[in-house]
């Protein structure tokens, strides 16, 4: 027994130094280690000794095991670090070479549009407010005193989720929210997406995005509201161009005006952009009806609110020469690209 023990050591060990890489390091392992290899077959061969030989062969077997084990624990260790050598070799990097310049990602032109606005509004020192795309009917509709027969009611102009709760048609409910928690004065705006039931047109789309102002304070007027929106249209397309009201009705304003700016391609001479006109209306306006207020718990006797709300994606359109309300939503990286220089 301690014969074949001994040749079986020097084989292990000449096989263990001629083993160049794990794979044939576990066949080693196999060979002498298995169910089936050379140290089960010793050990099945104990039965064939008498008792009083037994214990001592099971030792030097047992030995034998543990020898082999740690060498081939050694062994692994070597091959491992070696192999771990050539992997580097294999992937080493030149750090003198130059690197690969990544393109600049650009923000899309409704983003930038919205920073604009928020950068000028801050600057006038509003606050810039969130609120939630799926609210109460309530505060998209009775709230902002639209009667119940008002066609922006129907379900075929809103999203309903259910009787009560629907997708916002505009961010005006942010601003009864922001009346009903705090006090007046008071000076926000409210950008975010809102939801109508229109076709995909080059007008048109069923989700785009809107920005609402509101300012609440005394002894306010409809002259207050045209300086602050002669302010924006200047900070926003050029410091030249002129606004002007013209009426119309909002059931959460009284008055209500439409508002143009003119036309900062052509000066008012009449290009494509402006049809001809020299004027582009570019938003709604008015003074924030009494009742809306009186809702909101302000009294109307001593505060008045001035609101207006413009549409995002127009004044990208307008701003940028986009033909198109679908071409901002074609995911197309052309386009994007185009702006990389409005950053």
């Amino acid at each position: 027994m301690q014969a074949r023990i001994e040749e079986l050591r020097r084989q292990v060990a000449i096989e263990l130094e001629k083993a160049e890489d794990t794979k044939a390091l576990g066949e080693v392992h196999q060979r002498y280690l298995g169910k089936k290899g050379e140290i089960s077959a010793l050990m099945q061969g104990l039965g064939k000794l008498s008792k009083e030989e037994r214990p001592a062969a099971g030792q030097l077997i047992n030995e034998f095991r543990d020898t082999v084990e740690a060498d081939l624990g050694i062994k692994e260790q070597a091959l491992k670090e070696k192999e771990l050598l050539r992997r580097y070799e294999r992937e080493a990097v030149d750090v003198t070479l130059p690197g690969v310049r990544r393109p600049k990602g650009n923000l899309h032109p409704i983003s930038l549009v919205r920073r604009q606005w928020e950068h000028v509004f801050q600057g006038l020192g509003f606050t810039v407010v969130e609120s939630p795309e799926i609210d109460l009917e309530y505060y998209c509709f009775t709230a902002l005193n639209i009667p119940q027969n008002h066609p922006s009611r129907d379900k075929q102009d809103t999203f309903y989720i259910n009787d009560e709760v629907v997708l916002r048609q505009h961010t005006s409910p942010g601003q009864i929210r922001t009346m009903e928690k705090n006090p007046p004065p008071l000076k926000v705006v409210v950008p975010g997406r809102v939801f109508r039931s229109d076709d995909n047109t080059s007008r048109h789309t069923p989700m785009f995005h809107q920005m609402e102002g509101l300012v609440v304070d005394k002894n306010l007027n409809l002259c207050d509201l045209r300086g602050l929106l002669d302010t924006l249209a200047k900070a926003m397309f050029a410091p030249d161009v002129e606004i002007r009201f013209r009426p119309s009705h909002f059931p959460f304003t009284e008055p209500s005006v439409e508002v143009d700016v003119s036309c900062f391609v052509c000066g008012r001479k009449g290009c494509s952009l402006c049809k001809g006109a020299g004027w582009i209306e570019i938003l709604g306006a008015g003074v924030v009806h009494p009742k809306v207020l009186s809702v909101c718990g302000i009294d109307p006797d001593e505060y008045s609110g001035l609101a207006f709300g413009v549409g995002l994606e127009r004044v990208a359109m307008l701003k940028y020469g986009i033909s198109s309300i679908q071409i901002l939503y074609d995911n197309d990286i052309r386009m994007l690209r185009q702006f990389a220089s409005a950053l």
